[in-house]
């Protein structure tokens, strides 16, 4: 699960062959605004919220809720399910990932990142609305998969817990999730991450 993240930054970003965002934004929570890159639109880092906002949603409180989806029943909730069922995958760059150690016996914040201070890019999926005057309006939210057997991430959130973790694609993944074709297809993208990569500390506010 992941409630709290650092985007990456605009400076990070410029590695890419896209433009970099022209919006700003900052430390992320349900409800934020952040970058990511969609199938829709594969050449732009677009601004989306923190929390998928389905078509029938009347506002976008329900983002508090909808932040995080489980790649076991995405396909089944009716928060997900369309976005998934029509294929609409995107990646979302983070340079951090925060999530509660009880290990010392309390909630402690810890931050995950890759040792080699490239971004993250997190499988997820999106929605898209248009206002009345043709803006459109993003939001996404990030797959999760079971980490109950992952050494650093079964070290999070409350004991007796299901341990969870968001899917950080491999880099040469990356353009293989957009052009999934299928269900099928994106959910054999859904693997653990190798552990070896990343790093985790304390880091409390």
């Amino acid at each position: 699960m992941c409630a709290n993240y650092r985007p990456s930054s605009p400076e990070a970003l410029a590695a890419f062959p896209l433009p970099p965002p022209d919006f700003a934004y900052a430390e992320a929570y349900p409800g934020s605004i952040v970058p990511i890159v969609t199938n829709f639109a594969p050449r732009l880092w677009v601004p989306a919220r923190f929390g998928l906002i389905p078509a029938w949603a009347r506002d976008t409180k329900i983002a508090r809720s909808t932040y995080n989806a489980r790649a076991e029943t995405v396909d089944e909730k009716p928060s997900f399910r369309q976005a998934w069922q029509r294929g609409q995958l995107c990646i979302i760059p983070a340079e951090a990932l925060h999530e509660p150690c009880y290990e010392s016996g309390r909630a402690v914040r810890w931050r995950v990142e890759r040792i080699d201070g490239k971004p993250m890019g997190i499988a997820g999926i999106w929605e898209r609305r248009l206002h009345g005057d043709g803006r459109p309006s993003w939001s996404m939210a990030m797959l999760t998969i079971n980490a109950d057997d992952e050494p650093l991430f079964q070290r999070f959130h409350k004991p007796g817990d299901e341990k969870r973790a968001v899917v950080i694609l491999p880099d040469e993944a990356w353009g293989d999730w957009l052009r999934c074709k299928s269900a099928s297809a994106a959910a054999a993208l859904l693997q653990p991450f190798d552990g070896t990569a990343l790093q985790a500390e304390a880091d409390p506010r």
